[in-house]
């Protein structure tokens, strides 16, 4: 940032953002955010490990937890755009600890369910909390992240996922007979103790208060905390592009260019989501097929979360470069991935590495595509923005296993089954690449129509400041 900007008492934050080194202070609002994926992670994991000994507790046929252990998708849903409004409406960090406490506490009270009926609508509400936290994690951390490192550090912000993935696993490997009861009690501490570390050191957005008020008391402490090598005045203005606060709209989201980027957007989440829920729901059935040991198979589902890593980071650095096409690119690849993988008679290793081919196109795109949304909406709509492309997207997530079991209930073979998820990823990848051009622009490191408008901002505050002045004289 120029000593010109500074000194005059006007602080464009976009400069400020773009310009910051990544250091503890951005490192602490990643490492905050990945806290609440870990928890988002663990509950959708933990669910299968549960549906096993509620099965045998309640002394039911396991078929009859399928819609009751969807009713959390649903919730997600609907948890979305809800708490998109609210994060647009109210603050990112309102938000995010609102949606992390309402995770912890109904994943505490559904280890206490007795009935099917308690168990869905405890679930349903947890996932209203679920579908909350992405939605306003990604818009917290594409206003905080420099351009030049964006897409990445949403992507390792969302690692939390994987992480979480993991975490039933080792709580049922150090707990010999480990109950249901207490994997949901774990489910439930985890995102409670990840809301108390929020509420104590989560920082509002900078870009949503100036929207707000550009002299908001909070925006000088965020900013020397962000720049503490800036010399900023007291009374600074802060400016941001747009400065739109109306109340938010549905018709927000297809204004302009919008109009095409969103239904877009909304294709390539559901299209992502489908595949990526299918190959989760019945890959089990595969390794189960392929004659594997309990840990073989234990190490071959892991490759799918070890390769989404990867393709996730591989597809973030691209984003950052301004390669938006990259998604396309990965839809495409995945369509051999995923035929690849049903195909009869490979070996354990083969059978790992094709694994791990899928997790890289399929998971690592679903890791990519947060930052694809986080990025492509302005800052008064973009929690709203993203609510709606999660909430849709869920859509995809709910039908991927029930066109699954539809597949397993026709008896059709594995390998014409694992053909399936070519459709939708193929409709993706066109997706993406109609997508790219129309974006484009949303993932350059300077946007000069951005820079413009902020420019003229300051020189609007700049006029009423002095006019105010004369008028004081006078």
């Amino acid at each position: 940032m120029s000593d010109d900007t500074v000194q005059s008492g006007v602080v464009r934050v976009t400069q400020l953002v773009d310009e910051q080194r990544i250091g503890r202070f951005l490192i602490s609002i990643m490492v905050l955010g990945f806290l609440c994926q870990i928890g988002d992670g663990y509950d959708l994991a933990a669910a299968a490990y549960a549906a096993v000994g509620i099965a045998r507790d309640w002394h039911i046929e396991r078929s009859l937890l399928a819609p009751v252990f969807s009713a959390s998708l649903v919730g997600m849903m609907f948890g979305a755009p809800l708490f998109g409004f609210v994060g647009d409406r109210f603050g990112r960090r309102a938000a995010i600890i609102v949606c992390s406490t309402m995770c912890g506490l109904f994943s505490l009270a559904t280890a206490g369910a007795h009935s099917l009926l308690a168990l869905a609508v405890l679930r349903f509400f947890t996932g209203i909390g679920l579908g909350g936290l992405p939605t306003n994690t990604i818009a917290l951390m594409a206003e905080y992240a420099p351009a030049r490192a964006r897409a990445v550090l949403i992507t390792l912000m969302f690692m939390g996922i994987t992480l979480g993935g993991t975490v039933p696993a080792v709580v049922a490997a150090l707990v010999p007979n480990v109950t249901w009861h207490l994997l949901f009690l774990v489910g439930g501490v985890l995102p409670i103790v990840a809301a108390l570390l929020n509420f104590a050191f989560l920082p509002e957005s900078m870009k949503f208060l100036a929207l707000r008020d550009p002299r908001h008391p909070q925006l000088i402490t965020l900013a020397r905390r962000m720049r503490p090598e800036l010399s900023l005045p007291d009374k600074a203005s802060f400016i941001i592009a747009t400065r739109n606060a109306q109340r938010f709209a549905v018709r927000m989201l297809f204004e302009g260019k919008l109009r095409w980027i969103t239904p877009l957007i909304w294709m390539l989440f559901i299209t992502n989501l489908m595949s990526n829920f299918f190959l989760n729901s019945w890959m089990p059935t595969l390794l189960h097929a392929s004659g594997l040991s309990p840990a073989q198979a234990a190490i071959a589902a892991s490759m799918y979360y070890f390769g989404g890593v990867v393709g996730g980071l591989a597809i973030a650095v691209a984003l950052d470069r301004g390669m938006l096409g990259i998604v396309g690119v990965f839809m495409l690849l995945a369509c051999p991935a995923v035929a690849w993988l049903g195909t009869p008679g490979f070996s354990p290793v083969m059978l790992k590495l094709s694994v791990f081919l899928v997790g890289v196109t399929v998971l690592g795109n679903q890791l990519g595509l947060n930052s694809v949304v986080g990025l492509s909406y302005p800052t008064a709509i973009r929690a709203n923005g993203t609510g709606w492309a999660l909430g849709v997207g869920r859509v995809g997530a709910i039908l991927g296993p029930l066109v699954g079991g539809q597949l397993i209930h026709a008896q059709l073979p594995l390998r014409l089954l694992f053909l399936a998820p070519i459709a939708p990823l193929a409709i993706g990848a066109v997706a993406a690449l109609i997508l790219r051009p129309l974006a484009r622009d949303r993932f350059a490191r300077v946007e000069p129509a951005q820079a413009a408008e902020e420019r003229a901002a300051a020189e609007d505050v700049h006029a009423d400041d002095a006019h105010a002045a004369r008028a004081k004289s006078a």
